[in-house]
């Protein structure tokens, strides 16, 4: 058994590509170097799925360090043969180092890599051995498969710092018995070199494996299991069948992220890109699963369906494949596009991930979500921002089976966009339509009251007080706020709100009568103080604070905040008279451009309801009403607001006797 060695393609008479032409071929895209790879090997391993397993496909990546005891071992098998100038062959400079950093990509419940090895060979469908390790820019032969130009090996090689991979695959052979292959490749640059005596230019393709014929083979069988037993590859189990790409000093420093930081930011970017994947569908199965470790230790893949804003994707997909979903069509030539479904939410500004950043997602959720019928998820497309920065909306977009070879041809080598520009019409049209169709479903999501204002200007939960602070007259001993949740409003804590272009005070109203002269505003919180003019003596003796009448003062806007599952309305406030009292909350929705409010609801329809009374440690109070000492202590009233509507917060208090 002859041991593994180097072999270093020279350049034939008739010509062959350059090492630089094949790593050039992603071009400078957008996304970094770790989204690709996720991207990308996540394709080729859904496309190799296996016809036999009626299991999931399981998708892994892990990190990991050779250290010093075991990379004597790594030096001695793959520096063999290897070429001599550490210009032309960087990877004898990355073994030289006291320990290797590997970045592994593997998949099981796939075909792995079958079929010939050798190119010539190769003229049946099953191609897979030549199509990733020896052959460049093959079409796409998976019916309705993520991949199209079969660039996706190319951000391996672009991945590691010496170019160089290792290609672990179990397959089944023509007698339909499983074996294992093992092969390494280094794609860098072309170079000069001698050989036998005499200078040759060689592509600066290189294959680690069999040298022991005319043409490089992979290790197969026995010796293959070997040596990835004595390099610490993981192994396959008796029947499986599945590919490893092991990324030989993966390139990090760009991002000045460590091994164990590298693994967070993989499993989030997993969540980001392939979540279509990652859920059950009718109870059934997912298609995929994933995972990532550093070190042997994982990093959970977040759950999309329990982590915003991805929830909301997760909600718009089962909105697009239900009955609520919209058939997109293009008129002129007439062609059904696929479906669409859209959701709306209430939702604070989110602190974006890094994962997030990368896709151009900030703190508010407005994208719709382009995929082909594989369901991998080809990029988030922004649409209108929310006319509330409480408001957010997701989107799916999934092409119709007959339209997925005009979607791929729209796709650049990354698959990360559908650009009409590249097409010739009519299938130009047919994209630049669907985002037409797109952008009409989205006008109509944020209709106000049934008349799409696009462009209309609204004033944003936090923002209304401080624009009209100087007409905001207060509310009489209760207090009140008004939130909006529905766009196109505007909120305060003194319930401000726009209408017919001019601004105006709402008095939320009391049990103790209309507004007085004799009352005084309250300069830190603006709250009119009726209690003021009603003390027994103009100034404050003993038991001046016992006679005053207890009211509230509202501390800041009301804001939205999500509690677990559930997103709520707060009011802060406190109540100034120190004594005991009780304190309610009226609830109602606002009608605006009516100058009315709803406390008596249509049948079905939903109404704000109090969640409780929580103080500044966090203890929540679930009664209709409580019992406060005053003081200077803040409290909130945490309330769930109705959908699509402008809740509209009183408070009301009174004092316990003693």
């Amino acid at each position: 058994m002859n041991e593994p060695r180097w072999f270093s393609q020279p350049y034939p008479p008739e010509g062959a590509s350059a090492a630089e032409g094949i790593r050039n071929q992603l071009g400078r895209p957008e996304l970094d170097l770790l989204t690709i790879l996720v991207r990308e090997s996540a394709q080729n391993s859904w496309d190799a799925r296996s016809s036999s397993s009626d299991g999931p496909v399981d998708f892994r990546i892990d990190l990991s360090t050779v250290g010093p005891a075991h990379v004597g071992t790594w030096r001695g098998l793959l520096l063999a043969g290897a070429p001599a100038g550490a210009d032309d062959f960087p990877l004898r400079n990355t073994l030289r180092h006291g320990s290797v950093r590997l970045l592994s990509v593997s998949d099981r419940g796939t075909r792995g890599l079958g079929g010939p090895t050798r190119a010539n060979d190769a003229v049946g469908p099953d191609r897979d051995f030549v199509s990733f390790i020896r052959n460049i820019g093959e079409p796409r032969d998976t019916a309705l498969g993520g991949g199209t130009y079969g660039f996706g090996k190319g951000i391996f090689y672009m991945l590691s710092k010496p170019g160089t991979i290792l290609v672990h695959t179990r397959c089944r052979n023509p007698q339909g018995e499983v074996e294992t292959r093992l092969i390494g490749c280094t794609l860098w640059k072309s170079h000069v070199a001698v050989k036998n005596g005499e200078k040759r230019r060689f592509t600066g393709r290189h294959w680690w494996g069999d040298a022991s014929g005319e043409v490089i083979e992979p290790l197969v069988g026995s010796q293959a299991d070997t040596v990835a037993r004595r390099l610490g590859l993981r192994p396959f189990g008796p029947d499986e069948t599945g590919t490893a790409v092991i990324v030989v000093d993966p390139c990090l420093d760009e991002d000045d992220l460590s091994l164990s930081e590298a693994a967070d930011y993989l499993a989030e970017t997993i969540a980001w890109h392939l979540w279509p994947k990652m859920i059950s569908v009718d109870g059934g199965t997912p298609a995929m699963r994933f995972s990532v470790s550093c070190d042997g230790v994982d990093h959970p893949v977040p759950d999309p369906r329990a982590t915003a804003p991805l929830d909301m994707f997760v909600s718009a997909y089962e909105t697009l494949t239900g009955p609520d979903g919209r058939d997109l069509a293009c008129h002129k030539p007439r062609r059904h596009l696929g479906r669409l479904g859209l959701v709306k939410r209430i939702r604070p500004p989110m602190e974006p991930s890094r994962a997030a950043r990368m896709l151009n997602i900030e703190s508010l959720v407005h994208h719709v979500c382009l995929m082909r019928p594989a369901e991998l998820v080809v990029t988030y497309r922004p649409g209108p921002k929310p006319p509330s920065e409480n408001i957010a909306y997701a989107g799916v977009f999934r092409a119709d089976e007959s339209m997925d070879e005009v979607y791929a041809k729209a796709e650049p080598p990354t698959h990360d966009a559908w650009n009409a520009h590249s097409l010739e019409r009519p299938e130009s049209t047919f994209v630049t339509a669907t985002f037409t169709r797109i952008k009409e479903a989205l006008d109509q999501l944020l209709t106000l009251d049934g008349v799409t204002r696009p462009g209309a200007r609204s004033v944003a939960l936090g923002a209304a007080s401080t624009m009209f602070s100087g007409l905001v007259g207060g509310a009489w001993g209760i207090g009140g706020a008004t939130a909006y949740s529905k766009p196109g409003s505007t909120a305060t804590r003194a319930g401000v709100q726009e209408t017919a272009g001019r601004s105006r005070a709402v008095a939320t109203g009391s049990a103790r009568g209309a507004a007085s002269a004799g009352g005084r505003e309250d300069a830190a919180h603006d709250v009119w103080d009726p209690s003021d003019g009603d003390l027994a003596d103009s100034g404050e003796t003993g038991t001046s604070a016992r006679r005053r009448r207890p009211r509230v003062q509202y501390v800041g806007d009301p804001y939205y905040d999500d509690r677990g599952d559930l997103t709520v309305l707060v009011q802060e406030f406190r109540l100034p008279v120190p004594v005991p009292q009780r304190v309610y909350v009226d609830l109602a929705v606002a009608l605006p451009g009516v100058g009315g409010r709803e406390t008596d609801p249509p049948i079905g329809a939903h109404m704000p309801t109090l969640v409780g009374w929580e103080d500044l440690d966090g203890r929540l109070h679930a009664s209709e009403t409580c019992v406060i000492e005053g003081g200077e202590s803040v409290w909130r009233a945490v309330v769930r607001p109705a959908p699509d509507t402008m809740t509209e917060i009183g408070i009301r208090v009174e004092a316990v006797s003693t």
